[in-house]
């Protein structure tokens, strides 16, 4: 379950860069919060 998560994470902060360089800020800093929210780090929603 960690590594699908970490996957998800990653995917959402990569999406996160992708929306801030395309110029839609707020919705990428949405995006990498989420990641970082979601991902099995210390700041994991789901520990």
């Amino acid at each position: 379950m960690d590594f699908v998560l970490w996957i998800l994470a990653v995917v959402l902060v990569v999406a996160g860069i992708f929306r801030i360089v395309k110029g839609d800020t707020l919705l990428g800093i949405v995006f990498i919060v989420v990641g970082l929210l979601v991902g099995p780090g210390g700041t994991s929603v789901f520990s």
